[in-house]
């Protein structure tokens, strides 16, 4: 059976919305659209449940191929027994990406001559408020020990420590997991750190009993002071950039990654109305401009949130039980929703990213979210003196606008003003006098 799905194959540890929080107005407007993964033809997710020492990881696989083919292998730092190791739900690591992906919002102008009253808001320039089998027995002669065998769901696990790459790498051959040639030379690292490895392959006849089209998340939790994400592995075989999404579920704010950069998306900027019907293609330009901009060497924050609300809510914020499914396991009924929920973004290769990821928790509860602001004219009959003002406004806020989506995407101010024009002219007849 041949699987296409979207998730990681070999992995390196691989609508109104209403305002109902003090400092909502700040945000609050009509959600439009979503940048979420399925944006990327190769990115994987990960979620990361960390409180303390304790972590709960859930990977989902971003696999093509043959599934008797499939192979993960994971560094972890500790061996782990079977009832650390459960199969995820498919849905969570969509809800999450659903609840924290960069959006579209839109507002609308008041009639200039009935002004509604002006309050201030975050993005500055708006203002108004708008609208198994068994394991082969040679593992001695190449110094790799069994740690632990067991099947989960339809997966069969082995956890193994190795004194030497060349000998990890010949065992999990010999053992037909199909990894990449050359995957010693990025297993050394791991074994000098005396790190152990989390492998698993598909156990056919339990997969075909599940009734499943696709490989199911795996799960595993653990307790280790090394607040880490291994990604190295994953580049063995890369020719591209990779991109890599990682959600940090943490009950005390936002999480850090501390040997890299981390920069916020560019947010809160307002922009041309087609970009209404484009906006996918606009944040994957925007956001290949800002990787390169960097230097292609930082991680992105597309999103840090309390995750008991939104504003505005591209999805509904997760429920009790999703949470715990996405390995939340801090939550009681007397302590509420105490969870911030980070959403990185890295595209890394080889040499731009020659180290595995490193984290920190902090208590920073600062909010932040990838937001894009559409900003509808007024369009009915005005008739007062501030309606000459306003439409002068509209004339300098359209090329404001237009200069902000050539900076942002490198696209052509040209072809900018070209679009913005074609769609003035199918709207209203008036506004034809905005652009000169």
């Amino acid at each position: 059976m041949k699987l296409f799905h979207k998730g990681i194959a070999f992995l390196l540890m691989i609508v109104v919305v209403m305002c109902f929080a003090p400092d909502a107005l700040a945000f609050c407007g009509f959600y439009l659209a979503k940048a979420d993964a399925k944006l990327y033809n190769q990115a994987s997710q990960v979620i990361i449940a960390r409180n303390g020492d304790r972590t709960i990881l859930t990977m989902a696989n971003d696999y093509q191929g043959e599934v008797k083919d499939f192979a993960l292998v994971v560094p972890v730092p500790v061996v782990l027994l079977q009832e650390q190791v459960h199969v995820g739900e498919p849905k969570v690591m969509e809800r999450l990406d659903a609840f924290s992906a960069p959006r579209l919002v839109e507002y609308f102008d008041p009639d200039p001559c009935n002004p509604v009253e002006s309050r201030d808001r975050s993005s500055g320039g708006i203002r108004a408020l708008r609208g198994s089998e068994s394991i082969r027995t040679d593992e001695n002669a190449l110094g790799v020990t069994v740690e632990a065998q067991f099947t989960v769901g339809e997966y069969d696990i082995v956890i193994l420590s190795a004194r030497e790459s060349n000998g990890l790498e010949t065992w999990l051959r010999r053992n037909d997991y199909r990894i990449p040639r050359g995957a010693s030379r990025l297993l050394q690292p791991y074994i000098r750190q005396n790190m152990k490895f989390f492998v698993a392959k598909v156990n056919l006849a339990e997969f075909e009993k599940s009734g499943y089209q696709f490989l199911r998340p795996l799960q595993m939790a653990y307790e280790s002071p090394r607040f880490m994400l291994p990604i190295r592995l994953g580049m063995i075989n890369a020719t591209t950039e990779q991109d890599l999404i990682v959600y940090v579920l943490s009950p005390k704010g936002q999480a850090e990654i501390t040997n890299y950069r981390t920069v916020k998306v560019p947010s809160d900027s307002e922009i041309p109305l087609f970009i209404k019907d484009e906006f996918k293609d606009f944040y994957k330009a925007m956001f290949q401009k800002s990787y390169e901009r960097e230097g292609k060497k930082a991680a992105f924050l597309e999103y840090a949130w309390n995750m008991a609300w939104c504003d505005p809510c591209s999805a509904d914020p997760l429920t009790p039980e999703e949470l715990k499914q996405a390995g939340v396991f801090w939550l009681s009924p007397n302590t509420g929703n105490e969870v911030f929920i980070t959403r990185l973004h890295i595209r890394y290769s080889r040499d731009k990213f020659p180290e595995d990821l490193m984290f920190q928790e902090t208590s920073n509860n600062q909010q932040f979210q990838g937001r894009y602001i559409l900003n509808h004219p007024f369009t009915g009959e005005m008739n007062c003196q501030a309606a000459s003002d306003y439409q002068k406004s509209l004339q300098e806020r359209t090329e404001r606008e237009a200069q902000t989506l050539a900076e942002l995407t490198g696209w052509k101010i040209q072809d900018i003003r070209q679009k913005t024009n074609f769609m003035q002219s199918q709207s209203n007849q008036w506004w034809r006098t905005v652009w000169p």
